[in-house]
């Protein structure tokens, strides 16, 4: 017989996240009920998704060089996340041109 498991609260997912300071005290301020729904929900929604769409398509590919050991800690550090290697490389890259990287060099 197949065990099933219970559906986990959205506050359980919260938990297993990564989150910085800004966004832990914003999900705090959501868990406490200090946010309200505007009265047009369903367009800003959609409004959110096509920009997520937008920002976040892949649409352009490249190759690059990168020495076989910085390749394989890229890796090691993939696997340990959880995640295939050219989603991480794609990630920091995000990151960093989106200004989430003080100083790299």
């Amino acid at each position: 017989m197949k065990k099933i498991k219970p559906k986990q609260t959205r506050a359980k997912k919260a938990e297993n996240l990564f989150l910085n300071e800004e966004e832990k005290d914003i999900l705090s301020s959501v868990e406490k009920g200090e946010w309200e729904t505007v009265d047009n929900f369903a367009q800003e929604l959609a409004l959110a998704k096509k920009a997520a769409i937008n920002s976040l398509r892949k649409d352009m590919r490249i190759n690059i060089r990168i020495s076989s050991v910085d390749l394989e800690h890229i890796k090691r550090k993939a696997v340990h996340d959880g995640l295939p290697y050219q989603t991480l490389i794609t990630s920091v890259l995000h990151k960093y041109a989106a200004g989430h990287f003080n100083k790299l060099i």
